[in-house]
């Protein structure tokens, strides 16, 4: 009789399997399997059977579940005897697998042991022979998992010890192979990725052993908040230091230590594979077999003609003698795709020290006041906020690795500059470029064409290709590629193109866009490709298809069981809905003349006066309230106009707050804490004393100011530059750190606010206007309005709330009668403060103009989720931190549509 457990369950008599019964047969004898030789209790037997509460006949049952397996075993059944209080399975190591496989381990240590290393991988790989899969795949139920983990736990230490084995003898190659495969299916291992790290630096390929510290680095952050362990930490420095050129590029200045650079470099590169391989499985870019982009190079004298499809453009590109390719092509024609996928192949090809392919818009691009390396920097700095933190990269390293050449810039889209800012731009391009850097641009050839003539001759040295129209036979395979055989349903659509192929079907069907988005409207069961040989105007074919493609994208169909909503479209948005949402984002875009949909950006959906007046009533509200509790309806309108005017004044001229791009973090923060505590404490004792407060009251003060100061080091600049800064993982961020700064005011100010009105000394400095007014007092508000103002938005702020603090200020009123109040009149000035802090970060802006639009129905409560959720349709884009739409066409068409 044989007994296997090292994979699914199986019994086997004289070569035959032995079939049981019923699962709660499998159970009782993977029970005793998992104990063989040892004896079973009957509670540990009930435990095995029954997940939820067993029955009051448990034990009866189990008794009979054992007789019945004695029975199916046959001979072997006897094997299965009644010990004291349960059962006991006799068998030995010639029946068992689970027992061969600790023999064979146990006698390749010994082998290791006595230094023969070829043996004892031998020895150990017959143990690993015997497994199938997980112990007990299948059958796992709480009792039998933790003993069937503990099985598969010294399967993947046999696997590390072969491994580093088979290192010490030099087979570096064949544990890449073993390796790559196991580390997959453990993804948060360390042990098995230390030694697949060694293997891959032993032969040479250090940017893989990069990236998979990388990988497993952001796993553990992300499933488990820890870092990678020391020494594992320490393994990747070395071999950031064995792949790093001995000098330094001479074009870098003042360069950090090399492993830190290097490091820089190697997690971009890893940050934008992950970053565009995603979005190119989210956009299905590789299925259906996408459509054949052709594309060929405009003809100069002395060059030869190139011509190749979307296969060959990036060893073209690695062929031209300078490395400047403009690509150029009609709306529609696949030049995003082509750009995304040459991103994707120049990394996949990627020597040490090549220069990292960035793909990026030029819609936020200004080249009037911005130059074009400060403008990529800053890009950089935007979607890798990590590469900022100097502790991990050094000083300034987005800068570096421009000026470095360590950035090759993708440029997608010179047509999406605004008219009056594209001949700046290439003009901008041709002299950054002039020196024989890198570059890759795309562009309308209609748009291209104009810019050229208005700017004369530029990238005179970069090679042009042109994007070819589609095949019709190729735009009928793809439109076709998901019906079954038998169907013929685009068969009209085949013979009007073949009859009429300058007819406005067939000119509509040349570019990609239209290709796919037909494919989308006409690709299900039921619709009827028929319906395009109806119109006679090629754009009114365009605009129906594009018209078509929200509605589809938002069908809805039934959703399968367990569908996890962290990748799968939501069902809870319909077609109209989204049409109307998407629409007024598209206007809103269309103003503002961008591409990027920034969610910081929001408030410039919202008119000028509006967003202002709205950010002034809510900061008025609450000082109104507080001036109310001080001293009746009087202070209450001084209070509420000052601060509500400066509120109103600061949003309407002051500079639009931008995201803080920080995370939590508390590792190596203790000395900066110390140095912001003590800051903070000097800051409440000065208050405390000013206000002529008691010396317990100012002790308090000192230690409530210390804490809400150092709690904002715990804000840092991320330390992995392999992570890509999506939209969402901004907004959260951001929140954290605008809640925190805003909380941490609305406790501090409000805490001092409230004391100053129930124990102040009442002391009057120069009283003006009766003794309702005090001078001194005005100018300490002032001075502390300023610098709040200066701090939270630079200097519009320091003005309008320099002016509120002294209006404020100097109000002189009677001290308190109620206990109650001061609590009052603290918690409602600290909440106008913190509200004022709030809103002028970026968060705090973007929520209170997202709740008016969507309070008044212009978009969705859950805009983000809304967001996300086009996204993963296919509707929209990411790139970086930003949505945009798939192709600007569909920008343009939705913000063409009526808002219902």
């Amino acid at each position: 009789m044989r007994f296997r457990i090292l994979g699914t369950l199986e019994v086997c008599a004289d070569g035959d399997r032995v079939a049981l019964a019923s699962p709660r047969q499998q159970r009782a004898l993977a029970a005793l399997l998992l104990n063989a030789n040892s004896v079973v209790p009957v509670e540990r037997m009930i435990d095995a059977l029954w997940e939820d509460e067993p029955p009051v006949t448990a034990a009866k049952q189990v008794r009979n579940s054992v007789s019945a397996l004695r029975s199916r075993l046959g001979a072997a059944g006897a094997s299965i005897v009644t010990d004291g209080p349960g059962y006991r399975l006799r068998t030995d190591d010639g029946e068992l697998d689970a027992l061969r496989f600790r023999r064979h381990v146990a006698a390749a240590r010994a082998l290791a042991g006595q230094a023969k290393l070829v043996d004892a991988v031998e020895e150990i790989r017959a143990g690993l022979a015997l497994w199938r899969g997980p112990a007990l795949d299948g059958l796992r139920t709480t009792t039998l998992a933790g003993r069937a983990a503990v099985l598969d736990e010294h399967r993947a230490e046999a696997v590390e010890l072969g491994a580093g084995w088979q290192l010490r003898l030099g087979e570096a190659g064949e544990v890449v192979r073993r390796l790559t495969e196991f580390c997959g299916e453990h993804p948060i291992r360390e042990s098995s990725h230390l030694l697949l790290m060694r293997a891959l630096a032993e032969e040479g390929r250090y940017a893989e052993a990069s990236t998979l510290f990388h990988g497993l680095r952001r796993r553990l952050a992300d499933e488990l908040g820890v870092d990678p362990s020391p020494g594992l930490r320490r393994l990747h420095e070395r071999i950031l230091a064995e792949a790093t050129p001995a000098e330094p590029p001479a074009t870098v200045p003042e360069p950090a230590p090399h492993h830190r650079f290097d490091r820089a470099v190697a997690e971009l590169a890893e940050a934008v594979t992950w970053q565009w391989r995603a979005e190119a499985e989210l956009r299905s870019l590789h299925r259906p077999q996408p459509i054949a982009l052709r594309w060929s190079a405009v003809t100069r004298p002395g060059r030869p003609a190139l011509r190749g499809d979307l296969d060959d453009i990036a060893d073209a590109f690695a062929a031209l003698p300078l490395p400047q390719l403009v690509v150029l092509g009609e709306p529609g024609s696949g030049k995003s795709v082509l750009a995304l996928m040459l991103t994707l192949e120049l990394l996949r090809v990627r020597t040490p020290g090549a220069p990292v392919p960035v793909l990026l818009s030029p819609a936020s691009w200004d080249p009037r006041r911005e130059h074009l390396d400060r403008w990529l920097a800053g890009r950089l700095a935007d979607n890798h906020p990590a590469l900022l933190n100097p502790r991990e990269y050094g000083r300034d390293a987005p800068t570096r690795l421009v000026l470095g050449g360590h950035v090759l810039p993708v440029l997608d889209g010179l047509d999406e500059l605004p008219p009056d800012l594209r001949v700046a731009a290439l003009d901008a391009l041709d002299q950054a470029m002039a020196v024989g850097r890198s570059l890759v641009l795309t562009s309308r050839s209609a748009e291209y064409e104009q810019v050229r003539r208005e700017s004369g001759p530029v990238f005179s040295g970069a090679t042009v290709v042109r994007l070819e129209p589609v095949a019709r036979q190729e735009a009928l395979t793809y439109l076709a590629s998901r019906q079954g055989a038998g169907h013929d349903r685009w068969r009209p659509v085949a013979e009007r193109l073949g009859r009429e192929p300058d007819a406005p079907l067939g000119r509509v069907l040349r570019t990609p866009l239209m290709v796919d988005l037909a494919r989308i409207a006409y690709g299900r069961p039921g619709a009827d490709p028929a319906e395009l040989l109806d119109a006679d105007d090629a754009g009114v074919l365009e605009g129906h298809l594009l018209d078509s493609f929200v509605p589809n994208a938002y069908a809805q169909v039934p959703q399968p069981p367990g569908r996890n909503p962290k990748t799968s479209p939501s069902g809870r948005y319909t077609a109209e809905q989204a049409t109307h949402w998407l629409g007024f984002l598209a206007r809103h875009l269309e103003r503002t003349r961008s591409r990027d949909l920034a969610w910081w950006q929001l408030y410039r959906a919202v008119p000028v006066r509006t967003r202002s007046g709205l950010v002034g009533a809510l900061v008025a509200l609450l000082f109104a309230v507080t001036g109310w509790v001080d001293d009746g309806p009087g202070l209450a309108a001084i209070y509420g106009l000052s601060f509500g005017g400066a509120a109103y004044l600061t949003h309407r001229f002051g500079r639009a707050p931008e995201p803080l791009r920080t995370e939590l973090r508390f590792a190596g923060a203790a000395g900066r804490f110390a140095g912001r505590f003590a800051l903070g404490a000097v800051m409440g004792v000065l208050l405390g004393l000013g206000w002529s407060l008691a010396t317990g009251l100012v002790a308090v003060l000192a230690l409530v100011f210390g804490l809400v100061v150092a709690v904002h080091v715990w804000l840092a600049k991320p330390v992995d530059a392999s992570r890509v800064a999506g939209p969402g993982t901004i907004l959260r961020n951001e929140r954290t750190g605008a809640i925190a700064l805003s909380g941490s005011f609305l406790v501090s100010l409000g805490l001092f606010d409230g004391m100053a009105f129930a124990f102040t000394a009442q002391t009057r400095f120069l009283p003006v206007l009766g003794g309702r007014y005090d001078l001194a007092l005005a100018v300490a508000g002032g001075l502390a309005g300023a610098l709040f103002g200066f701090f939270m938005a630079r200097g519009v702020a320091a003005v309008c709330y320099g002016l509120a603090g002294a209006i404020a200020g100097g109000q002189v009123f009677p001290p308190a009668t109620n206990p109650v109040l001061p609590l009052v009149v603290g918690v409602c000035f600290g909440g106008g403060i913190g509200l004022a802090v709030l809103v002028t970060r970026a968060w705090g802006s973007y929520f209170v103009h997202h709740v008016w639009l969507a309070a008044t129905g212009r978009l969705p409560w859950r805009l983000m989720h809304f967001l996300d959720d086009a996204h993963r349709r296919g509707v929209l884009r990411q790139a970086g931190g930003v949505y945009q739409f798939r192709h600007a066409r569909v920008q343009e068409r939705l913000a063409a549509t009526e808002p219902g």
